[in-house]
């Protein structure tokens, strides 16, 4: 059976026809402190959007440069962390999961089960997804071409997995950098399935920092931009309060002060391309 478009994340619809899908907060969760008031602004914002917003935040970022940077809390207290924020919020919340084992945890907490781009492939972390029977979206892996992740959603799909985005994130350009080839949103929108540009992302410089990931944060509203005039379903972009202070991913994520009028410049390109169909 194909999977679902437009695919359900929690109480939402994501695909055609639907609100911009925005996945959004900070790259790994700090504190609760600072987790509750991002989650908290960032329902505000959706509150007056015409979008539909998930939560995002890592309990652990498993692929960090250099062993002594910072990981995140941990699952367990992560995940009390999340469950906490859906609840004062209402928003949906998702994290990424990077072993087998912890895909049913996190699905007691998360309407949307996120698979690094490093892990793409991994066939046993696809299918404990699937398994949750929560709505999973997969980063395609740096190294991949479009039409890679054909396989990536057949495994998911033969594993029960009905609710399936690919999101694009930028390929590899030789050494400490990405770019995007913009071609692969609509080859992989072919499918079947909604398809999520990740905007911040993009703009990493892997190890451009030495012992740490760089970033063009610039470049990050340009990239937006490009995706949504293809046409996509989803937005994923990280936002902290002060980036240049975050212990991951800083120089590209998005400024929370400026967030708002960044969704609002883009949804007025998304609402001129959806008089094109």
């Amino acid at each position: 059976m194909p999977a679902n478009n437009p695919a359900r994340v929690g109480p939402y619809l994501c695909g055609p026809g639907q609100p911009l899908l925005v996945i959004a907060g900070p790259c790994v969760l700090e504190s609760e402190r600072l987790t509750l008031e991002i989650a908290g602004r960032l329902q505000e914002m959706a509150s007056r959007l015409p979008i539909s917003l998930v939560f995002k935040a890592s309990f652990d970022k498993a692929n960090r440069t250099s062993l002594g940077s910072y990981r995140g809390l941990g699952m367990e207290e992560g995940l009390t962390l999340l469950a906490k924020a859906a609840a004062e919020t209402g928003l949906p919340v998702t994290t990424d999961i990077h072993e087998s084992h912890q895909a049913a945890p996190v699905a007691q907490v998360c309407d949307l089960l996120q698979i690094p781009a490093f892990l793409a492939r991994q066939t046993d972390l696809l299918i404990a997804a699937a398994e949750t029977g929560k709505a999973v979206n997969v980063k395609k892996g740096q190294f991949l071409a479009p039409g890679d992740m054909l396989h990536v959603l057949n495994k998911l799909v033969a594993a029960g997995a009905e609710n399936v985005m690919l999101c694009e994130r930028g390929t590899f350009f030789g050494y400490g950098r990405l770019v995007n080839d913009m071609r692969a949103l609509p080859q992989m929108r072919q499918f079947g399935v909604p398809v999520v540009f990740d905007a911040t992302h993009s703009v990493q410089e892997p190890g451009g920092l030495g012992g740490a990931t760089g970033g063009q944060r610039e470049m990050v509203e340009p990239l937006a931009r490009a995706a949504i005039a293809i046409g996509i379903d989803a937005l994923f972009l990280e936002t902290h309060p002060d980036p240049d202070t975050s212990p991951s991913d800083g120089p590209n994520m998005i400024p929370l002060d400026q967030l708002e009028a960044l969704l609002n410049r883009l949804l007025q390109i998304r609402a001129v391309v959806e008089t094109w169909n």
